[in-house]
């Protein structure tokens, strides 16, 4: 079992433990390690080249002397035995490819920068369902502590009727009446129980732990934070202007543009020549000055070389059309994020608007609800109101604190997400 189960866990808790369990983001950093090999890879052409080289060959031959006839003599055939072998070792390094090493090399850093930013916001959107499945939790058990008081306030009434009833001042009617409100009741009950355990086993889930066999239905998890209503003021024009700012999508597509405009940097590349200077160190057996293996000769070399490719078939040309075409798109998709970013702070915004309104809405509901329940059971027992009253009441209670509890739940959920898109570090506001 997992440790932390046996802990109660506020929600800064939670989030720490996803940062090291959670399986979308132990994906990201494996696609984050991957991309860094990525950048190894566009550096290499800026780095020298060193390549060893080393053959042996053994070869025996025979050589067949054409027939002569010396009566009963025989022409001797004569093998011929081959020992080669060389070896070398080569440094190369291209000097100028027509600006590619100084791009590739900027390339690299933005491959680095794009890979990060592609982590963060894997993270962000990961955290932002452990938030919200941590709020899940805390709903589901509110709402089985209304479940539950409501049930207890049923049974209480229905207890005082039949009370009453042998006593013979109320008709068999108001038990029966009363009873059918407890057993109504009763499958809410049962529905938020249901609703708490799969509440806690999301949050199981999102925090990437598996539950060991011997845990049952009911997931032994403790969580201390509370459904709240702490004020929390931001202006639509801040919050879009926070977006922009923030938002690692489009920090990432921005990489992304400055990468297709390096791609056709490489491209245009083609047109140019490429410069390599290199040195060598050999050697190699001389079989034709001594048949010993061992006589070797060896030596360095070192040079320039130019390579410049006057007419490829239109292939530098094509290259460049993709990569202009590259570069146009990623602008375009720079763009898009860009309104997909406002178009949800203003959604996000206006849903926390009304989950702040509905939540203002109902603040003194739940204390009007127990008052007038306290009336209508003084009015019964002082014989001037009636038991649909009582009940009536009650239920109106039930339905007002359910209410309250959404809406503390909306109101939470809708900041999480109000700040997740506007890019704000989840660990500032979980602290």
């Amino acid at each position: 079992m997992p440790s932390w189960l046996n802990r109660p866990l506020s929600l800064a808790d939670t989030i720490n433990i996803a940062l090291q369990q959670n399986g979308t983001i132990l994906r990201g950093k494996s696609d984050l390690e991957a991309q860094y090999g990525v950048v190894v890879q566009t550096r290499a052409i800026a780095i020298p080249h060193v390549q060893a080289n080393g053959n042996y060959q053994y070869t025996t031959e025979v050589e067949h002397f054409p027939a002569f006839n010396f009566g009963n003599i025989n022409v001797p055939i004569f093998p011929v035995i081959h020992n080669t072998w060389a070896a070398d070792i080569e440094v190369v390094q291209t000097i100028y490819s027509g600006g590619q090493i100084i791009s590739s090399l900027r390339s690299a850093g933005l491959t680095k920068q794009q890979a990060i930013l592609q982590y963060q916001t894997v993270v962000a959107d990961s955290l932002l369902q452990v938030r919200v499945a941590y709020y899940d939790v805390l709903q589901a058990e509110e709402q089985v502590t209304v479940e539950e008081a409501s049930v207890k306030l049923l049974s209480e009434q229905a207890e005082d009727q039949r009370r009453r009833l042998d006593a013979g001042t109320v008709p068999r009617f108001n038990v029966l009446q009363a009873e059918v409100e407890l057993a109504n009741e009763r499958p809410r009950l049962i529905r938020a129980r249901n609703a708490y355990r799969i509440a806690k086993n999301n949050l199981v889930n999102q925090l990437g732990s598996h539950l060991p066999a011997q845990v049952l239905e009911d997931v032994p998890l403790q969580l201390t934070d509370k459904l709240d209503d702490a004020p929390y003021d931001i202006d639509l024009p801040v919050a879009i202007g926070k977006a922009l700012e923030n938002r690692t999508e489009l920090a990432s597509l921005r990489q992304v543009e400055a990468l297709r405009k390096e791609g056709v940097v490489i491209a245009k590349s083609g047109y140019k020549p490429s410069v390599q200077i290199f040195g060598e160190y050999g050697g190699r057996n001389a079989e034709f000055i001594s048949p010993d293996p061992a006589y070797a000769i060896h030596g360095a070399t070192a040079g320039v070389q130019v390579s410049w490719n006057i007419f490829d078939g239109f292939l530098t040309r094509g290259k460049i059309q993709q990569a202009n075409a590259l570069y146009s798109g990623s602008k375009v998709d720079v763009d898009n994020e860009t309104r997909s970013i406002e178009l949800e702070v203003r959604t996000d915004y206006s849903d926390f608007i009304e989950a702040r309104e509905t939540l203002e809405s109902q603040k003194k509901v739940q204390e009007e609800a127990e008052e007038a329940l306290r009336l209508a059971k003084a009015r019964s027992d002082a014989g001037t109101g009636t038991q649909l009253d009582v009940l009536s009441a009650q239920t109106s209670l039930t339905q007002a604190r359910s209410t309250q509890v959404q809406a503390l739940h909306d109101y939470d959920v809708a900041r999480a997400r109000l700040e997740r898109a506007m890019g704000i570090n989840i660990m500032q506001t979980a602290k």
